[in-house]
């Protein structure tokens, strides 16, 4: 029987040695292939690897691949990050760039993801384009492609993307005057592809899993709270560390803590971002975010007078609007955000480096910047829950949530429903819920926003009640 191979939100994801094999990273390749084929005459792939067991392995099937079809392919040596692929594949002028990784997924994941020539995602009309390509067997003749001749014959060229995004990095921000800053900053790339950018920028900083480590330690590479417990005991010990970054496995989304150990989300994040590059930086620009994000974010863009546009999940949705429009930030509530003046990509380091920057040059604490942003938007707390649960009650839920069966949540009535992607129930006083199956991941996410952690813990209590039938 072969392997049905499908793109969800962020590429292409499978359990190693079980669906992530050699034979179908190869029929993946073989798409690639053939529809970079399509786009040129002389056609360019750059591809790199993340810090997963046998990356190195399964990027030479690719290359393999990609050289038995003639084209020419810039490869890095050593795992790097998402951001770096994409900012390569802009730099060097490929026709697409792909990144073997599973990003946050758990350390048992490959992965494969498609970047366009822009700096950004594959947008989804050419990533279907890339589906119907994958046959569904190959030859194993497209393997015997020598890399060392292709070496000696500048078919297949070593470029060092780590190098570039370091340099980038020092060019785009203040090193200077966060190092002066007095602040004590805390790094933790959770083993992941962002691993070593930090380390030549601040070599004082306190960094935490930064090594190479295939396993994660068991540790799904997410930086979301419940993953971060190190981090955040860590900090609370210390009690000297004014914020830290956290980075997932391909180094594409953050995670943030403030001096007293408490998890920033995303929300909070994107939020401190509008407000230093509007209020501080005077920007303007069109603001994009996924369905799953605060409606706080429209009240900051009302407060500034810019223009917000909700899109469905997936940075995707996100990436196609930054290319034609004037956007200011692109986000999403998984930690994927991207700014003007960079790629059109998600990068966890390059948003903790802004957050870092405004902190640094305002002389503020991160507390103080998002009681800023609370006087403008109003006090709110965040969580999301990821219920694994089988596929016939999933399929049951979705259905439901279909049928507008679920009309309340215990004492939480449902006022009005959205349906962009997922579904978004809004409750009494400004809170809400939102229910959606992951498009990477065999779970249901539950998403929900109230005026504090309380009230969006018994939201959330109540809402699993009800869906669970407990």
């Amino acid at each position: 029987m072969v392997d049905k191979i499908k793109f969800g939100t962020d590429g292409w994801r499978a359990v190693i040695a079980d669906t992530y094999t050699v034979n179908n990273v190869a029929r993946v390749a073989v798409a690639t292939a053939q529809w970079v084929k399509k786009q040129a005459d002389d056609p360019s792939i750059v591809i790199g690897h993340d810090c997963r067991f046998n990356g190195k392995m399964f990027m030479e099937t690719a290359i393999k691949v990609y050289l038995h079809y003639g084209i020419k392919v810039y490869y890095a040596e050593g795992f790097v990050s998402t951001p770096m692929v994409s900012m390569g594949t802009k730099q060097y002028e490929a026709n697409i760039g792909v990144v073997l990784t599973a990003s946050h997924n758990p350390p048992t994941y490959g992965g494969y993801k498609l970047k366009s020539n822009f700096g950004g995602p594959l947008l989804p009309d050419k990533i279907q384009e890339v589906e119907d390509l994958i046959p569904d067997t190959i030859n194993t003749a497209i393997l015997s492609s020598d890399l060392e001749k292709a070496i000696s014959d500048g078919r297949l060229i070593k470029v060092d993307l780590e190098g570039t995004y370091i340099n980038a990095v020092k060019e785009n921000f203040d090193i200077e005057a966060i190092k002066q800053s007095g602040l004590r900053l805390a790094f933790d790339a959770m083993y992941g592809s962002g691993q070593n950018v930090l380390k030549p920028l601040f070599p004082d900083m306190t960094m935490l899993h930064c090594e190479h480590n295939p396993g994660f330690m068991g540790q799904a590479p997410e930086p979301i709270a419940k993953n971060l417990q190190e981090l955040e005991a860590f900090i609370k010990s210390d009690g000297n560390i004014d914020a830290a970054l956290a980075t997932d496995g391909d180094a594409d989304r953050i995670g943030l803590y403030g001096k007293d150990g408490e998890f920033v989300d995303s929300h909070h994040i994107i939020l401190l971002l509008i407000h230093y590059m509007v209020k501080y930086k005077g920007m303007s620009g069109k603001v994009v975010t996924a369905f799953s994000c605060s409606p706080k974010i429209a009240r900051m863009c009302d407060h500034y007078g810019l223009e917000h546009q909700t899109v469905k999940i997936g940075f995707k949705h996100i990436a196609g609007i930054m290319i034609d429009e004037d956007v200011l930030l692109g986000g999403e509530e998984s930690g994927g955000i991207a700014t003007k003046g960079h790629i059109p990509e998600r990068d966890g380091i390059w948003m903790g480096m802004i957050i870092w920057e405004f902190m640094a040059k305002s002389g503020k604490s991160l507390a103080s910047l998002i009681d800023e942003v609370y006087e403008i938007v109003g006090s709110f707390k965040f969580e999301r829950s990821d219920l694994h649960i089988n596929e016939d009650l999933k399929q049951e839920i979705i259905a439901n949530c279909e049928n507008n069966v679920y009309t309340s949540f215990g004492d939480y009535t449902v006022e009005k429903v959205e349906t962009i992607d997922g579904f978004k129930l809004y409750l009494p006083n400004d809170s809400w819920v939102m229910i959606r199956p992951s498009g990477t991941e065999p779970v249901l996410r539950v998403y929900a926003e109230a005026i504090d952690l309380d009230e969006v813990r018994r939201i959330l209590s109540a809402t699993e009640a009800t869906l669970l039938k407990k």
